[in-house]
């Protein structure tokens, strides 16, 4: 009986050192785009090369492991998860990253975890528990704390990009969920991927590509589409798949975090005392999100019923 208690606690527990390492990954998104960009690549190219490089690795996995591809209505939804709703979410906040801040972008976006939790009450009429809450109070504070808008480089359009970019990321995490948990991780990031990659290549085609032009550069796009996207995006999958979009939402703040010191290590950012006091209660929401967990209360993942 003991073993069998221990064994949800550390797959839960697996879930969330999942779920922050994949935020890890993706802190690094502004970094490396920054790089590309200063080395001539535009934002279409640069997402088109991303994903299909993502895309094609992740496919040869599928290959290796014989994992057949979904069919019908759920290869589908995949496939519009990823030109549409990834499409939507990585080209604006890839538009975003020109007209502000890397730190910022990444610190506008994580306004989405409420966003989530609202979706997930007022749509799927799921309750969150009083910890919850707090926690989503808690990260939304430390988010706004952290996101100076008194550094250099800020505009009202790279504000505005920064924002919309966290609503479309917040539907599109309450979607995939509900789908991407019935085809597995590596086969809805395979195929989320590759047709974000197709889109994206339809628009360089029609307006030209614009290509990095030094070596710092392609490193950088092989840097995005390795770290960035294939660890990034299959992890997230993995960790959500045990703890649900709201707490995925919430102990994937490790990106800003990870995107505010790279860029205040390698951009020349400002990492100001009010940044790291948003960043600690950004982790403090984490940590109460993860206790909120344990067995024996009554809260429950998120999206349980509906990932398998």
């Amino acid at each position: 009986m003991e073993q069998r208690a221990v064994a949800p606690v550390m797959n839960r527990t697996a879930g969330f050192l999942i779920v922050a390492l994949s935020g890890a990954c993706f802190g690094a998104l502004g970094l490396f785009g920054r790089l590309a960009y200063a080395a001539g690549a535009d934002v279409s190219t640069l997402l088109f090369l991303r994903f299909t490089l993502a895309g094609s690795v992740l496919g040869a996995a599928m290959v290796a492991l014989r994992q057949p591809l979904p069919r019908g209505r759920l290869l589908v939804s995949l496939i519009l998860l990823g030109a549409v709703g990834y499409v939507s979410e990585a080209g604006v906040y890839f538009a975003a990253l020109q007209h502000a801040p890397a730190g910022l972008v990444a610190l506008l976006l994580y306004s989405f975890p409420a966003l989530v939790a609202l979706l997930q009450v007022f749509v799927f009429r799921e309750k969150l528990g009083r910890i919850k809450w707090v926690a989503v109070v808690l990260a939304l504070g430390g988010t706004g704390l952290t996101a100076d808008l008194s550094q250099g480089g800020v505009t009202p359009l790279g504000v505005t990009l920064g924002l919309l970019s966290a609503l479309l990321y917040a539907v599109y995490v309450v979607t995939s969920a509900r789908v991407a948990g019935r085809a597995g991780p590596l086969v809805s990031s395979t195929v989320i991927l590759m047709s974000a990659g197709l889109t994206f290549g339809l628009a360089t085609l029609v307006k030209g590509p614009s290509f990095p032009t030094t070596t710092l550069g392609w490193a950088a796009v092989v840097g995005l589409s390795l770290i960035s996207t294939v660890a990034a995006v299959f992890l997230f999958f993995l960790g959500m798949a045990r703890i649900g979009p709201v707490n995925t939402s919430l102990v994937s703040n490790m990106e800003p975090l990870t995107a505010v010191v790279l860029s205040a290590l390698f951009l020349g950012e400002r990492l100001s005392l009010r940044q790291g006091l948003g960043g600690v209660l950004i982790l403090t929401a984490a940590v109460l999100l993860a206790r909120s967990d344990v067995p024996g209360q009554s809260l429950r993942p998120e999206g349980a019923d509906t990932i398998a």
